[in-house]
């Protein structure tokens, strides 16, 4: 019984020091509050609450489709999408989150066959 409450108990402590090692993605803002995505690692992304992710990783998918000029969204497609980028990051804390995606796009495009044109 007490092997189990000891065990318990260290379980807890880690969980919390997992929960406290997150980073606000607020923390890699700039004294006027903004965010240089283009700098941001997947390190960062990685170690960010989940929520502040999905928001990061939805913000990165409506600027790359703001620059292809597409107004649709697949949900599906999209979180998808998301996920691999997130798993993507936490294999490659090294990388920038913009390299991460183009590794995840190009991947997905390939998968489903749509060609770039040069």
């Amino acid at each position: 019984m007490i092997r189990q409450a000891l065990a318990a108990s260290a379980l807890s402590l880690l969980l919390l020091q997992a929960a406290s090692a997150q980073t606000p993605l607020s923390a890699y803002a700039d004294d006027k509050g903004y965010i240089d995505v283009q700098k941001l690692t997947c390190a960062q992304l990685a170690g960010t609450f989940q929520e502040d992710a999905d928001m990061l990783t939805s913000w990165y998918s409506g600027w790359y489709n703001g620059l292809a000029k597409k107004h649709l969204l697949q949900v599906k497609r999209a979180k998808e999408a998301e996920h691999e980028v997130i798993q993507y990051c936490k294999a490659n804390q090294d990388k920038k989150v913009i390299e991460a995606i183009a590794v995840v796009f190009k991947d997905m495009r390939a998968k489903l066959g749509i060609k770039m044109k040069p």
